[in-house]
Parts: C-alpha cells; structure tokens; sequence
C-alpha cells in the first residue's frame, strides 16, 4: 500500500510539474510573438473602402462598424494598410467607362482626404518601400492603394499614368466579369470568355504598368490572363488576395501551376483569409447550419441577404451596403451560434496558415505574403478585423516560422517586389 502511494503522489507530482512546465511554454510562446509583431512591419494588401466613411464627420479616427479603422489597426498592430479602388464589372462602352472612372476618383480621392486633412499626424501615403519604412519609424500607420478591376481605365491608355501619380501601386485587371483588358476567373463557370485571356488593349495596358512601375495582380483574372500576363511583363506580378486552390477549390485561388508560374517570375501571392477561398467544406457546413438562425436576423434586422453568387450580379452601391450589413448580420449570428454546443466550427486561423505553410513549401518563402480582404467579405475567426492582426504572428510563431521568415511573410516579400518592379520602370523610362 505505501509503495502504490509513492508511485500515486509520483504520478500526480509528474503531473503537476508537467502542466506548470506547459503553461509558461505557452506564456513564451506569446511573449516572443510579440516582440516579433512589434518590430516587423505588417502589411495588409486588400482592405476594401466605402467613401461614406472618409468624411469629416464619420472617417476612420472613430471606431466605425468596419473591419478596417485606425483605431483597430493601433490595437491589432496592423502597420500598413493597403486601401483599394475598387469598381463592380459593368457594360462595356462609352456609359460604363465614364461611370467606373468616377467611381474610382471618388476613392482615391477620399483615401488623399484621410492622409491630407482627416488624420494626417496618423496615418501617412505610401509609394515606395522607403516610404513605408520611414513612416513606420515614425510610429505612423501607412497607406497604400491598390486598384481592383482595371475597368476604370476605359479605352484611355493614359489612365494607368494617372492611376499611379494618384497613388496606385497595383491593378488587377478585370473583377468578377470579364473586362475590355482581359477575361475574369468568373468564365470558369459557364467557360464562356470574351478575350481568351488578354485583349490587345490589356496587352498594352501591362507594358504601360511596367513603364510606370505598377504592380500587376492576378488575384481576379483568368488563368490564360495570367499566363499571358507573365508573359508580357518585365517585371515580377503579384496576387493581392487569393490562396491555394490545392487545398480549397476556388477558381480565386492559383492552383499548382499558376504557383510555379509565379514562382519563376519572381512574384507573390498575398494568402487571403477569405473563408470560402480558405476551407470551403468547414465553411459551407457552418453556413448551411447556422442558415436558420441568420435568416431570423436578417428578417429582425430588415436586411436582405444574398448569397456570393447573387452578390456578384448586384450593382457596386448595393455590393458595398449588402457587405456593411453582412457584418452586422455575422456578428449577431456567430454570437448566438457560439452558445450552441457542438455548433459546426467556422474556419479561422488555423486554416488560413494551412495555406501559407502549404504555399512556403509549394514554391518557398520568398514567394508568400498576406492579405485580409476586410471590408469587402475577409475575415476569419481570430482574424475577424484589424484589432486581430496578433493572433495570425502568434500562429506563425507557434508553427516553427523564424522572425526573418515572419518579416518576409508580414511585409518583405510584397516591398521586395515592388522596388523590382521600380527597378523594371526606372530602366524603360531609361
């Protein structure tokens, strides 16, 4: 009986000492994420913007209902965000042109009103890599822009050169339709295509991005479009918000060819944390049990829902109050179904890093970046908004990743290509 004691208490002593061991592993572990988050410079290359929140009286200095604010960004440790002109596909003549056009100087016009008179002592514009780290050391946040769908642009070629004194450092070329530059991954679901791939204009409107020194993104264009694009272009490509099709099939995603493609020109891909482009099973399984419960708080809420599908049909004004509400909607929703036990699991971090460890295998860490897609349907649990931005360093801290690689993935790898793509323009205007 004493000696079952001994090994009893031994037991129990193992036991204790085991746990004790484990916990300050895991205080360690978050520790160290967070001297690495503080001094890395973490960069965000997709938050979607609405105009109505870059005036005097409702602007990003208030903690507004969105993903993306400076308050969140502070608390989150977001350092750079890049703020994106982005217009819906619509009809391709002289009417849609004019449209798109405005749209898009309604943006860049309210991100300049942000950095130039609502919040200049906070946040600051950023062309160029050095940009970004001199503001950084400031202890400002940084903007950038980004351009999503070429439409705007129209039949002017000239367009791109204004784009970029406006600011713009990439463009994607087409959005979910195809445009008058190239054809959208969207053809995939009827293989319908307009272009097979670029149009002559698009052909032209690449080697005008590489003379101006504007990152080209694939995130939205076909897989020809890519191919295409690669092609033509002297400088490296990026996409600014798409993940692994290999491990979710989605035609936003780039499968393993498109990766070794980009590999081999040098460029990088964002990972988005975009649920569906993440886990489409976790996703869809979550979705299709909590439909009930969403339906009752979009009828309470007088909000009317639609699925992606759907959405893509819906004019850009209606795409931008439909995405505000779906917050609203989600956020309400997932509160009722974290009360439910057993409740299928949303896709969250751990998926999301899934992707970047599957892509720094796939084609090396040289060539993986990362991206939320807030404010325009990203956003994961862990990752829901800027104030979270930690929690995807501390993951990356907890897989093995060394602050080099981590700095690579935050922001080194994107910065890198943009001074190649400088290099590339400075040489043709040569």
């Amino acid at each position: 009986m004493y000696k079952k004691s001994i090994l009893y208490f031994g037991l129990i002593l193992t036991l204790t000492v085991s746990c004790k061991s484990e916990t300050p592993k895991e205080d360690e572990l978050i520790a160290k994420a967070k001297e690495i988050h503080k001094r890395v410079i973490t960069l965000d290359t997709h938050c979607d913007i609405n105009v109505k929140n870059f005036t005097d009286t409702l602007n990003y200095t208030q903690d507004l209902d969105t993903q993306i604010t400076l308050p969140k960004m502070k608390s989150g440790g977001l350092d750079v965000a890049w703020f994106i002109v982005y217009t819906g596909q619509d009809s391709l003549n002289d009417a849609g042109y004019k449209k798109a056009y405005d749209n898009a100087m309604s943006k860049f016009k309210a991100i300049h009103k942000l950095v130039e008179e609502i919040a200049p002592n906070d946040i600051e514009l950023a062309v160029t890599s050095d940009d970004v780290r001199r503001i950084n050391a400031k202890g400002k946040k940084v903007a950038m822009i980004g351009i999503e769908n070429g439409y705007p642009i129209g039949l002017d070629i000239s367009n791109v050169e204004k784009f970029y004194n406006l600011g713009a450092r990439y463009m994607s070329l087409s959005h979910n339709g195809h445009s008058q530059l190239c054809d959208s991954n969207t053809g995939e679901s009827d293989d319908v295509w307009l272009h097979n791939g670029l149009s002559d204009l698009g052909k032209e409107v690449i080697t005008e991005m590489n003379r101006v020194g504007m990152m080209i993104d694939v995130s939205h264009p076909s897989k020809e479009s890519m191919k295409q694009m690669i092609e033509l272009s002297k400088a490296p490509i990026i996409a600014s918000h798409s993940s692994a099709r290999a491990l979710c099939n989605h035609s936003r995603n780039l499968d393993d060819e498109q990766l070794s493609w980009l590999k081999e020109n040098g460029g990088v891909v964002q990972t988005v944390a975009f649920t569906s482009y993440l886990n489409t099973e976790k996703h869809d399984t979550r979705n299709a049990a909590m439909e009930d419960i969403r339906k009752s708080v979009t009828d309470s809420l007088g909000i009317t829902w639609y699925n992606w599908g759907e959405f893509k049909k819906l004019d850009e004004q209606t795409q931008m109050e439909f995405i505000e509400n779906r917050k609203k909607v989600m956020d309400i929703t997932n509160e009722k179904v974290n009360q439910i036990e057993g409740f299928p699991e949303a896709v969250n971090v751990d998926d999301f890093v899934n992707h970047i460890d599957y892509l720094v295998e796939k084609i090396g860490i040289d060539h993986v970046g990362i991206s939320s897609d807030f404010d325009g349907g990203g956003g994961i649990e862990g990752w829901s908004d800027a104030s979270e931005t930690f929690n995807v360093t501390l993951e990356l801290v907890k897989r093995g990743y060394t602050e080099a690689q981590i700095e690579q993935l935050w922001s080194g790898n994107l910065l890198r290509v943009l001074d190649d793509v400088e290099a590339v323009a400075k040489n043709m205007q040569s």
